[in-house]
């Protein structure tokens, strides 16, 4: 080719490339995505939101902006919003949202934070209008603008607006986002139009403060997940699915005379570092009692141990370990607080991360060896293992990890540690209940979250909300025999991920990777943004 015509058609092909990026850039800033919204007031707002992804039409070409918008609509307006991801689990309580409906998985992230309710305890009326005072309900909920208390003298009918959202509608008003018409009334029971419901948005986006936040990643915290019942690869799979950082592979067991064994993985090891996650190795006592007591009441043992396993840390570079004793007597309790203590030493002088299991104390011996105030000024963090509240050998049936239950574990707790070294730890399994006649237990079975959605399933299990306990519960009846689950679900875990928020924790953990079912990490991705943010 000659030079000079291959520079040329160089040339020209870049004009050509570059007139036709801002020629398209031009026709997406300048066009209309619809050809009904001319004449709206909303024309500007309706479409650098359609551009955003927030707000869609109601077909290819049309917006309907005077069109009052639906329940379902605005819900998915507030969650593309607030970025969220559809939650698609398969536990829902209302029976007119169909798991097919293009809006189901919105509406479920929306009610897992909720941050939306239903008309009633079994239907949600997806394409019902949403009224102006319930749009002001769901938005001061998306925005964390709950506690304002001014009173409504703005507006002439006030009277008109129901009792239950009266601090709604008087918060947005104060904050600018709803106004009232011009002859001052709110006109709370009238639908809320598309073309309103964009102009509410983008006064939202025009805030600067909430517009950074909604903008910004989430905060780091510790999220660790253990390792049972999976290979490496399958491990591995798992977690890239989730939002676990640290991980915690069953390696090390000690043996009463101090050794260690040492089944260490190196190709997890090597993974975990090229993305970018901790190993915390866990050592355990295969819940021995009597061995335990053998190598925690002599302090060869316990050197042999601490030596052991520090040996082991240095030789694969482990970020920490994670220390799972349990079943330990109330007689070793000063003996198991002076081998954390020794090996909090080593761990320490090795720049590891020293962390320790705990059961909530419910006051029983089963806890009686863990001095809570001891131990939390040794090790780096203590992780509260929030579940078995019901467990194998209970007399009733219960739930696994009620909010009550784990509310207490975390308080207690808090008393003598502070928050920034606990980890809550949530459950990834649950119970089925099979109940005698008199109610009591005859037998339950553990089964992992896809197990007991498939019971859900086969069974038409219809659950119910328990508000108090922050779980469903469902029964279903086989051969004449009463079953009874307490459901573990995405909603029930954000619930609980939203106390250790509250409470100013270090992180949560999962017992265990692979219990899962597959529509949980969104579920708890959601949760991570939104708990996030600081509106």
């Amino acid at each position: 080719m000659n030079n000079r015509f291959g520079r040329f058609a160089v040339i020209t092909i870049v004009i050509v490339l570059i007139s036709g990026i801002f020629i398209q850039h031009i026709s997406a800033d300048n066009g209309a995505p619809f050809k009904d919204i001319n004449n709206s007031y909303a024309k500007n707002e309706i479409i650098d939101l359609y551009h955003r992804n927030i707000l869609t039409g109601t077909s290819a070409t049309s917006f309907s902006p005077t069109k009052s918008i639906t329940r379902a609509e605005f819900i998915t307006v507030l969650d593309r919003l607030l970025k969220l991801d559809k939650a698609v689990s398969p536990v829902s309580p209302y029976t007119d949202v169909a798991q097919k409906a293009w809006y189901y998985g919105w509406i479920q992230a929306a009610v897992q934070l909720e941050l939306a309710n239903g008309t009633s305890a079994t239907t949600f009326a997806p394409v019902k209008a949403v009224t102006r005072q319930e749009a002001a309900i769901w938005v001061t909920k998306a925005l964390m603008q709950t506690n304002h208390t001014s009173a409504l003298t703005s507006f002439d009918d006030r009277k008109e607006i129901a009792s239950w959202a009266r601090s709604a509608v008087a918060t947005v008003n104060d904050l600018g986002l709803m106004k009232g018409d011009n002859r001052k009334n709110f006109r709370p029971a009238d639908p809320i139009t598309r073309q309103e419901t964009a102009v509410l948005i983008d006064r939202v986006l025009q805030n600067e403060s909430w517009a950074a936040e909604l903008e910004d990643e989430p905060e780091d915290h510790i999220v660790i997940g253990w390792q049972y019942a999976q290979t490496t690869a399958q491990y591995e799979n798992t977690v890239l699915k989730s939002n676990v950082n640290t991980l915690s592979p069953r390696w090390y067991y000690v043996a009463k005379s101090g050794a260690v064994t040492d089944s260490t993985d190196a190709s997890l090891i090597t993974w975990a570092k090229k993305n970018n996650k901790k190993i915390w190795a866990m050592v355990g006592n295969r819940s021995d009692q009597e061995a335990t007591h053998q190598i925690l009441s002599s302090a060869t043992t316990r050197n042999t141990a601490v030596n052991q396993l520090g040996a082991l840390v240095s030789k694969y570079r482990l970020d920490g370990l994670n220390i799972d004793f349990e079943n330990v007597a109330a007689d070793d309790r000063a003996y198991l607080t002076s081998f954390i203590t020794l090996l909090a030493e080593k761990m320490h002088a090795l720049n590891a991360t020293l962390s320790i299991d705990v059961s909530p104390d419910l006051g029983t011996d089963w806890t009686d060896a863990f001095d809570y105030a001891a131990l939390g000024k040794q090790v780096n963090y203590m992780v509260m293992m929030g579940y078995d509240e019901h467990y194998d050998g209970s007399k009733l049936p219960g739930p696994n990890a009620s909010i009550p239950f784990d509310q207490h574990a975390v308080d207690t707790v808090l008393k003598v540690v502070p928050s920034h070294k606990v980890i809550l730890a949530l459950p990834l399994y649950n119970r089925d209940w099979t109940l005698n006649q008199n109610g009591t237990v005859s037998s339950s079975k553990y089964i992992s979250l896809s197990e007991q959605n498939q019971i859900i399933s086969n069974n038409g299990m219809k659950p119910v909300w328990n508000e108090s306990l922050g779980q469903y519960v469902a029964n279903y009846s086989k051969q004449s025999i009463k079953h009874t689950i307490w459901i573990e679900d995405g909603r029930s875990l954000i619930a609980k991920y939203h106390l250790s928020i509250k409470t100013n924790l270090a992180g949560i953990a999962y017992w265990y990777i692979g219990g899962e079912s597959a529509d949980i990490w969104p579920s708890l991705s959601n949760a991570e943004k939104f708990y996030d943010y600081t509106f």
